[in-house]
């Protein structure tokens, strides 16, 4: 796959960049570099000579996100974002490399790294590298420690300062900040005993951090304005941060815009969950058992794809009302526990932990394929999966093919693990299409000139964009496929009690 090409260094210690092994590389930034704190360069990537293989890709890109160039059309003279730091951690595709050109062409300064270790397209960010001249700190197969260095490298600038505002996937970027801050005035957290490896790595940069700069995160707080969040477990992070006491600045939950949450986890998973199971094993889905495990809105667009392959879906939930939902779709809504040893394919979606364990896998029938497309690796125990003795494990695909692993248990039955236990859509396939990833980002580049504009109205909170701005981005998308909205007349506009340009529902109503 060739080595990590790095860029130019705007500032050194001991350490020379020339062409290495990822290994020699990697060996380096850890024995010569105090993370967030000494280093900082340009970019760090897999392969500089994709670029041109990305731009190609971009422009296809560009033609199906008219949300986001028509945004950038609105503000082209007036660069809302003129001189803004803003740091991005979200899945560097080639949808995020048009919202990162968005951003830069509003005015902003932008550094970014991805969200997640096996996300990455590897010709995106040497596009965004090479034409955006944006300073990038991804590629696909990132070790733990790798993914968080490029997380504080993105939060650095080269003159040490941090962002202004940040765009975010899952509250890493938020995380790290406030665990750093928290760690200056006195907090224990960092030497506490970790419950996984991710927290391990987590603790041991802020540790280095601390030790080299103990006002660090201040400082970054200082210049921080706000935050807008694009995933169910991020702003989740943020709501109990908020009810903590512990958020230090305003955030957006832009997940709950209506043209996020029932666009992109609905039919974006319902496109992309397919696409990472079909490219990771080649397998057939119709006449298969699907088990679901949650029913929200991208438990919904996946039972809805595997029902649509001719699966057989079988939904587990919590909520009665979500299971209802469910059965009135045809689907079987049973536990995890009931559909062992005769469900083939299991994904879950939940946002939360443990949902599929050790346990379970034992159980489970032979070749049966195990994934993930909730935001984080927990809700699979692999952890614990790999720790446990006699259990083989083949790697069928590397993590830059596509991570599929295969497990072989000591009674003989085997289960396929793709995307070791992440984003299958993403760690197997790329994501979701362009244009549903159109309307997220056009909320995302709103949120980020929303707080911007009105950074003396905010304080530290979580809020929505207002609905006016949902139903915006919504019609920006409505032409590229072919549709025509009908005006209401004057009389049916007073008639109904609502203006002629919206909004046309109420706050509390759920599509």
């Amino acid at each position: 796959m060739g080595s990590h090409f790095t860029g130019r260094c705007f500032k050194t210690i001991n350490l020379t960049f020339h062409f290495k092994t990822k290994k020699e590389i990697y060996m380096t930034q850890q024995t010569d570099t105090d993370t967030a704190v000494q280093e900082s360069v340009d970019y760090k990537i897999k392969d500089i000579n994709l670029a041109e293989f990305g731009k190609k890709e971009v422009e296809i890109a560009q033609h199906e996100m008219p949300g986001l160039m028509a945004t950038q059309e609105k503000y082209a003279a007036e660069k809302p974002l003129k001189g803004v730091r803003i740091m991005g951690s979200l899945h560097m595709t080639i949808q995020t490399a048009v919202l990162i050109e968005t951003l830069k062409n509003l005015g902003a300064d932008v550094r970014w790294c991805s969200c997640n270790i096996f996300s990455t397209q590897d010709h995106a960010a040497a596009y965004v590298a090479k034409y955006l001249d944006v300073p990038v700190f991804a590629w696909k197969g990132e070790t733990l420690d790798e993914y968080w260095w490029c997380t504080s490298q993105a939060l650095t600038w080269p003159d040490g300062m941090g962002p202004e505002l940040i765009v975010d996937d899952g509250g890493d970027a938020t995380l790290l900040i406030h665990k750093g801050y928290e760690l200056e005035n006195g907090d224990d957290w960092v030497h506490s005993d970790s419950s996984n490896m991710e927290e391990a790595v987590i603790k041991s940069l802020l540790k280095k951090v601390h030790q080299k700069d103990s006002n660090h995160w201040h400082e970054v707080v200082e210049d921080w304005k706000g935050v807008s969040e694009e995933t169910t477990t991020g702003v989740h992070r943020l709501y109990e941060m908020h009810n903590e006491g512990r958020l230090l600045v305003p955030a957006i939950n832009v997940n709950d815009s209506v043209t996020k949450s029932k666009f992109d986890n609905l039919y974006g998973c319902r496109e992309s969950l397919i696409d990472g199971i079909k490219r990771a094993t080649d397998v057939m889905i119709s006449g298969k058992v699907a088990v679901v495990c949650g029913y929200g809105d991208v438990g919904k667009g996946c039972a809805a794809a595997l029902k649509g392959m001719g699966a057989q879906v079988v939904v587990t939930e919590i909520d009665p009302i979500c299971a209802l939902q469910a059965a009135m779709e045809g689907h079987r809504v049973l536990t995890v526990e009931d559909t062992l040893g005769w469900g083939d394919i299991y994904v879950t979606t939940t946002g939360n932990f443990g949902i599929i364990t050790l346990e379970h896998m034992t159980q489970m029938k032979d070749q049966a394929i195990v994934c993930n497309i909730g935001h984080f690796d927990n809700e699979i125990e692999v952890d614990n999966l790999n720790d446990t003795p006699g259990v083989e494990v083949t790697e069928i695909k590397s993590d830059a093919e596509g991570a599929v692993d295969k497990y072989t248990f000591e009674d003989g039955h085997s289960i396929y693990m793709l995307a070791k236990g992440r984003l299958v859509n993403l760690g197997c396939a790329t994501g979701h299409p362009s244009f549903v990833m159109s309307n997220s980002f056009t909320n995302q580049a709103l949120a980020q000139i929303e707080l911007w504009r009105q950074v003396e109205k905010y304080t530290p909170g979580v809020y929505l964009l207002p609905k006016s701005i949902d139903e915006e981005v919504a019609r920006l998308h409505l032409d590229k496929i072919g549709c025509k909205l009908t005006m209401l007349t004057d009389a049916q506009s007073k008639y109904l009690g609502i203006g002629s340009k919206g909004p046309f529902k109420p706050e509390h109503y759920r599509y």
